[in-house]
């Protein structure tokens, strides 16, 4: 084994390649992190912040050693941009929090607000006026994995309409399903079998 590990193909491409797998990894656990300190999971993002820092010292510590192998510098930065596509990729599968959704339709939106409300989403509508005349206002609040379904009602009942969707931290509703933390403890299995389909 040592024999293995001291040898010249190791150096030129298992250190590398075991670099950029660990930049990868502790990015992503970094982004998630980010984002679930933004989302208010204030239990998970110290657990990841943990293996993130642990991750990075084991990577960084390869490159300190291996200062005369460019190698390694490239498989650093490599990870570190792969790192922050898959955070991002495996953030916007777990779709977790709320999100508020601003519709504004230049007709009438009665079609729409029931279809919202026979899914049982809160609707607020207000009348107002636009550049080109009166126009309708429609608040919600939903969960983030929701956004396919409110945009999809969008676009059959009101497909000329303008709509803006933003990420809500907290939202009193006493009729809103509470945000469960346990949302983020979707096992690994869950997620990647998502991602196939």
């Amino acid at each position: 084994m040592d024999e293995f590990l001291n040898s010249e193909a190791f150096i030129l491409y298992g250190i590398p390649l075991l670099i950029a797998l660990a930049r990868i990894t502790d990015v992503s656990i970094g982004t998630l992190r980010i984002i679930f300190v933004a989302k208010g999971l204030r239990l998970w993002a110290p657990i990841l912040g943990f293996f993130e820092v642990s991750i990075w010292l084991g990577a960084i510590s390869q490159v300190m050693g291996n200062l005369t192998t460019p190698a390694n510098f490239i498989a650093y930065a490599l990870g570190f941009s792969l790192g922050n596509y898959l955070g991002m990729y495996i953030e916007s599968r777990l779709a977790l929090g709320m999100v508020v959704v601003r519709i504004i339709t230049k007709k009438d939106s009665t079609l729409l607000v029931e279809a919202l409300r026979n899914l049982r989403y809160s609707v607020t509508v207000a009348d107002a006026e636009g550049n080109m005349g009166p126009v309708n206002l429609i608040f919600t609040v939903i969960k983030r994995s929701d956004i396919k379904i409110v945009t999809s009602l969008i676009l059959k009942h009101n497909p000329l309409a303008v709509y803006s969707i933003e990420d809500v931290r907290h939202a009193s509703d006493p009729d809103f399903p509470p945000l469960k933390s346990q949302r983020a403890s979707k096992s690994f299995g869950q997620l990647f079998r998502g991602m196939r389909k």
